[in-house]
């Protein structure tokens, strides 16, 4: 007689936790973003360009105007198909010129609603286009700005441009620095 009240327990567990499986998956939709559409499915910056240590920026638009860095500001969304394509070029610039250059990505969600902005802040210089690229140079000038996808080659002829370096017909090509995976020594 116990046997069977423990069997029954037992089986009716099982069933119980089965059916709430069944009903669990079957409530919950499958995550269908993809690059080529406008639905979010996360950051995009480590989902498509495989480059997180974009995102938070390491600086505020107002800390890079005090250094003799230049800026990259670019805005985004997470959810755009025209964004998620972008992130690559950023990535592919942040690989040649971060280590000279501050680069401040700035989803336009975050961005405060207010009737003014001040220069040093990113809604300043946003047109209410994503994705929108904005390159200062040193002094803080704004060397170029523009909407949409552009191509790597355009942002690189400015870069090179302010760097002072020699154009890409008569410069060595551009190749991406190698990741070293294993690292074993500490970074401030």
């Amino acid at each position: 007689m116990r046997f069977q009240s423990w069997q029954r327990f037992f089986s009716r567990l099982i069933l119980s936790t089965v059916l709430g499986l069944v009903v669990f998956l079957g409530s919950t939709a499958p995550a269908l973003a993809n690059l080529d559409d406008d639905h979010f499915d996360g950051n995009i910056f480590p989902l498509y360009a495989g480059n997180g240590s974009l995102v938070p920026p390491r600086v505020t638009l107002a800390q890079s105007f005090e250094s003799d860095k230049p800026t990259l500001l670019v805005f985004y969304v997470d959810d755009s198909k025209d964004c998620k394509e972008y992130v690559t070029v950023v990535s592919r610039l942040d690989g040649f010129y971060g280590w000279a250059a501050n680069f401040i990505p700035v989803n336009v969600d975050s961005i405060p609603p207010k009737a003014n902005y001040t220069p040093t802040e990113p809604g300043y210089y946003y047109k209410g286009y994503v994705p929108q690229t904005v390159l200062f140079d040193q002094s803080n000038k704004i060397v170029l700005n523009e909407t949409g996808n552009i191509s790597l080659e355009q942002v690189d002829d400015v870069f090179r441009k302010v760097f002072d370096l020699l154009p890409r017909s008569e410069s060595v090509e551009l190749k991406r620095r190698r990741v070293n995976e294993v690292s074993t020594e500490l970074a401030p």
